[in-house]
């Protein structure tokens, strides 16, 4: 069944250009927002306590302009497995990829802390052809074989190389050459309570996970944090900004924090354009 739907939908899909499969999108959109409610429960709740001082009008506004973009970065994420490098570097451009120039003159590998936010697929692969760093990604393995691995060769076809979670701390303790850039999704919700960062996120108590302070503090590797913004549809825009240079001397919690605070920044900026279906909150202190 998921090699008749990636050959028969999936992949015949993936040739149509974007405003074609845009308009595949708004159907979608409507469809699972008026029709179904995909998560629409989690997402109205979700907004609704990130944002009490907005009345319940505003955030079904924000909710619709939410599910608009939610299936956009869908038919990205299927366009992706026939998209030509010139259209992926026109589609997402990296603002000012000299940030880690001093880094890699110095052989220093860097971890690029981002939520999910944007098209942030798109920004991972796009690295590698507008930085000098080697570019890597941890991922969670699809539980369906087939799918993870058409979605690893996607990620996959223009250089960036995906680390499988549970093989990470191996990854890290080899030499790497060229250093690279690891980036690092910092919004899920962890999987335990402990060894956690605990904070105030979007007028929430929120555990963070603290991988990306442990794995630079480890390797003393600079964390940059991505911001990705959208100014039209289907084109984005990356811009590093410097996290911390040397966190091996840094408090416990504070590179955690730091990447927090940014990614709110972020968010609160245009928040139709973050995860929200995601069950941020479930953990409770």
């Amino acid at each position: 069944m998921s090699r008749l739907l990636f050959y028969l939908i999936v992949k015949p899909l993936s040739f149509f250009s974007l405003p074609v499969l845009y308009a595949v999108s708004d159907f979608v959109s409507f469809t699972i927002y008026f029709l179904i409610g995909f998560r629409k429960k989690v997402v109205l709740t979700n907004m609704r306590n990130a944002f009490p001082e907005k009345s319940e009008r505003e955030i079904k506004r924000l909710a619709r302009k939410f599910y608009r973009h939610f299936t956009d970065v869908i038919v990205e994420t299927i366009r992706l497995f026939s998209m030509s490098k010139e259209e992926l570097l026109r589609r997402m451009r990296v603002v000012n990829p000299e940030v880690l120039d001093p880094f890699f003159e110095q052989g220093r590998s860097v971890f690029l802390a981002a939520g999910h936010y944007n098209n942030w697929e798109l920004a991972a692969i796009a690295l590698t052809a507008q930085v000098r760093h080697r570019a890597a990604a941890i991922y969670a393995p699809l539980t369906n074989p087939f799918f993870d691995r058409k979605m690893k060769e996607s990620r996959g076809r223009f250089g960036l190389v995906l680390i499988p979670k549970k093989e990470a701390s191996a990854f890290f303790a080899r030499p790497s050459e060229p250093p690279f850039i690891m980036v690092m999704g910092t919004d899920q919700s962890p999987t335990f309570n402990r060894n956690v960062h605990w904070t105030t996120f979007l007028n929430q108590d929120t555990a963070v996970m603290l991988g990306t302070e442990k794995y630079s503090q480890r390797l003393n590797a600079p964390v940059v944090f991505g911001f990705i913004r959208k100014p039209a549809r289907g084109m984005y825009e990356l811009t590093f900004h410097l996290v911390e240079d040397h966190p091996a001397q840094t408090p416990h919690g504070e590179i955690t924090e730091k990447h927090t605070r940014l990614l709110e920044e972020e968010i609160l900026e245009a928040p139709e354009y973050w995860l929200w279906t995601h069950k941020r909150w479930k953990r409770k202190k």
